[in-house]
């Protein structure tokens, strides 16, 4: 697991797996602390417990989207608000079983149910963090992503493909959606890209996406 800070007060935490690697991604706010997606199991998260130590402020988790590798370790802050999209609560309950059964070698630690507590359809703003929760679909229908505008970091969770060569990830909805939402994105005053599994990036990424979608689209 290696530990990169971003700007003033953004820490990723990446863990190196054998197919893909996992971003977790933390926000030292003014007034909350900001966890976004949980991981793999208790273990995931143990790092991010031990790096906060005792801090004073609460802390809030944010699921960007259903899928496992995002949500296993939301047990482990039952007692913290836990935001997402409606339908993100929604299709996790659904798809709880078959997605442990599918993908249990991936377990790290302990993995219980724990559903998002807190939900939104269209955004959401911490302002005296600057901080603001959106809704995104694209990778799924359910995505949210996540702005700092103080160190002006964006967390796209799984819109953005896992690696380089596959910059635009697997689409569960429309293009025409998720292209929306890549021009949200470009409206921001972004600098720097966080996302579920790719390296750290910079805006120009969602050039790069469009670039992409055009050329498959002459093909």
């Amino acid at each position: 697991m290696k530990i990169e800070k971003i700007g003033k007060r953004n820490i990723v935490f990446k863990y190196a797996l054998p197919e893909w690697d996992l971003n977790l991604h933390l926000i030292l706010g003014q007034r909350y602390n900001y966890l976004i997606d949980t991981g793999l199991g208790s273990k995931s998260v143990a790092p991010i417990i031990d790096y906060l130590g005792n801090s004073p402020k609460p802390l809030i988790v944010v699921n960007t989207h259903y899928h496992w590798d995002h949500i296993w370790g939301n047990h482990c802050f039952s007692e913290s608000s836990i935001i997402s999209h409606s339908l993100c609560r929604k299709l996790a309950a659904e798809n709880w079983a078959e997605m442990l059964q599918r993908n249990e070698s991936y377990i790290r630690g302990e993995v219980k149910l724990c559903l998002p507590n807190l939900v939104f359809d269209s955004c959401l703003d911490f302002p005296d963090d600057k901080i603001r929760i959106f809704y995104t679909p694209g990778h799924t229908v359910d995505c949210i992503s996540v702005f700092d505008g103080e160190d002006k970091v964006l967390n796209a969770g799984d819109n953005i493909g896992d690696t380089l060569r596959e910059i635009v990830p697997v689409l569960k909805t429309e293009k025409a959606l998720y292209l929306k939402s890549i021009h949200m994105y470009q409206e921001l005053d972004v600098v720097t890209c966080i996302s579920g599994h790719n390296q750290i990036l910079g805006k120009d990424v969602f050039e790069a996406i469009e670039n992409t979608l055009q050329a498959e689209q002459k093909e």
